[in-house]
């Protein structure tokens, strides 16, 4: 009998970037394929994906795609993904939907190999088979599942939250997570995003409420931002706006998608009278106004970062706006959306936001919902998952409180082999992962030789060298001439780049004619000298560029 291997390809130990393979013999199957966003030095990166070298050399054996939710975290590497595998890719219907703009966006053509699959459903894949089960999150379909295999029963929870009075009847199945605990579990898979919070996640009804009573007392316009995929959330504003007579402006591509996803399968209901266009908000009244858009998160070109920096085509903030960021913080965006805040208050908006009112709820669970999922599935092995390091840490040492034993509990990173065979479970081995970077159009080719160079001339400048030979007498001809770029006023500072042109004549006296590879062997001394000379002068150390030619 074959040893079972889940594989994590991403998203253990970051937040992001989630993929997970499971693979028996000659069958595997991918769970989730996501993106993360930059961080701080990964200068003019788009997005980063998982490496996905494993998958490349196992593709024969990748039966399917499986996606949990429609999370860009979860779902963002999908195109990157199909580029190297032709499998079919199973996810709930308004996941399907968010998936299909992705792949037309990307280019991928048309004719994708996807499969809608529903809670209750069953799945066969080869050695496997699944059962799905309904999860509450902050987006609409969101599932976990329970995974045959020839050692045992895993669950894997998904993105979840056991919070009562969810919104949109999407409340996380608890009836079924405990028949499967009734059944024998080998494995749970638990999400640990939130295990440092204590307690439990408040309701979406508190969340409704909150929102209501600071609609109904501020007069003027409300704009709300928001994720474009929380559906739940835009239907309690589509509620309220219902309740005190409002309209409802939806502004922002990636908002307008959902919506119209959201709507054609019944998860948004939006009566047509209410529904009006951005043009149209200059001929209605402020405070028969709401504005629903994008750029919680301080996204740079999103419609209310065009707001606070007074470009929107629309819509310019006044004095009497109320302006909601109905979403948590992402750890990295605090600076960004700092400056949309600010520049907000600087046109005279009120703007309200998570850490003054309670306007937003965690798709997470918190600490008390954990040990609730473990002691309704009894789990003989506890593995931790979607988090960065510490969340794994803390949520393997919250199974070992509740009882599972610390021998039984995998704390796995990405990359690291998480075996089962008829002996039990354990860490075995690795296979090689990573973050490959993309920019623009480029796949991989930003390392970190790039990213050094990048933030090199972004903190230091760039001096550009020109200089012509006579390619018979070796005189110079041309030059040098001497230009930079983010390193000094050159108008100010003239006398310092004059100084330079002096070390480089230097330089080229110190070199005869007749020298082999006279031009290679003065570009690199000029290279060395310049930069000497401009840390003792100034204490920079620019990009130096020797352009030398023969003529």
């Amino acid at each position: 009998m074959s040893p079972l291997k889940i594989i994590p390809l991403g998203g253990l130990g970051e937040i992001g970037m989630n993929m997970m393979a499971f693979e028996y013999g000659d069958t595997l199957f991918v769970l989730d394929s996501g993106l993360m966003f930059p961080e701080d030095y990964m200068l003019g990166v788009d997005i980063v994906i998982p490496n996905l070298d494993y998958i490349r050399q196992n593709r024969s054996k990748v039966a399917a795609i499986l996606l949990t939710h429609a999370h860009e975290d979860h779902i963002g590497a999908l195109p990157y993904l199909l580029r190297e595998v032709s499998a079919p890719v199973f996810g709930t219907p308004f996941t399907l939907g968010l998936v299909r703009h992705k792949l037309e966006a990307a280019g991928l053509g048309s004719g994708w190999n996807l499969h809608q699959i529903f809670p209750d459903e069953k799945l066969r894949l080869g050695p496997f088979e699944l059962d799905f089960i309904r999860v509450g999150h902050s987006v609409v379909d969101g599932l976990g599942m329970a995974i045959r295999t020839p050692h045992g029963l895993l669950v894997h929870t998904g993105d979840y939250k056991i919070g009562y009075g969810a919104a949109g009847g999407m409340a996380t199945d608890l009836n079924k997570f405990a028949a499967f605990g009734e059944r024998g579990v080998l494995a749970l898979l638990s999400d640990s995003t939130n295990v440092e919070k204590e307690g439990y996640t408040i309701s979406d009804s508190e969340i409704g409420q909150s929102l209501e009573r600071i609609i109904t007392d501020h007069h003027g316009r409300i704009i709300v931002a928001l994720f474009a995929s929380n559906v739940a959330r835009i239907q309690l504003i589509v509620g309220i706006a219902r309740n005190l007579a409002k309209k409802i402006v939806f502004d922002g591509r990636s908002i307008e998608v959902s919506v119209k996803i959201a709507k054609s399968l019944g998860h948004l209901t939006i009566p047509d009278d209410m529904e009006i266009g951005i043009d149209e908000v200059v001929d209605s009244s402020d405070d028969e106004i709401i504005i629903i858009t994008t750029g919680s998160q301080g996204e740079p070109m999103s419609a209310l970062a065009r707001m606070a920096s007074g470009i929107h085509k629309q819509i310019r903030i006044k004095s009497g706006d109320t302006v909601i960021l109905s979403s948590k913080f992402i750890p990295g965006n605090e600076k960004a959306i700092g400056k949309i805040i600010d520049n907000l208050y600087r046109k005279g908006a009120d703007v309200i936001y998570e850490k003054i009112s309670d306007i937003h709820v965690s798709g997470h669970a918190f600490r008390e919902e954990l040990k609730l999922m473990i002691n309704l599935t009894k789990p003989d092995y506890f593995i931790p998952v979607h988090g960065e390091f510490r969340h794994l840490v803390l949520h393997a040492r919250l199974a070992n409180e509740v009882g599972i034993p610390e021998k039984n509990i995998l704390l796995a990173e990405n990359g690291q082999i998480i075996e089962f065979d008829k002996t039990g479970g354990r860490l075995n081995g690795s296979v090689p992962t990573g973050r490959v970077l993309i920019d623009g159009k480029g796949i991989g080719d930003v390392g970190r030789s790039v990213l050094r160079e990048r933030r090199v001339l972004s903190e230091e400048g760039l001096v550009a060298v020109t200089l012509a030979f006579d390619e018979e007498t070796g005189i110079i001809v041309y030059g040098p001439e001497i230009v930079s770029r983010g390193f000094v006023f050159e108008t100010e500072t003239g006398h310092l780049l004059e100084d330079a042109q002096c070390v480089i004549l230097e330089v080229v006296e110190e070199v005869a004619p007749e020298v082999n590879n006279r031009v290679d062997k003065i570009r690199s001394k000029i290279q060395t000298a310049l930069r000497q000379y401009f840390f003792f002068t100034i204490g920079r150390r620019p990009v130096i560029l020797p352009f030398i030619m023969e003529v």
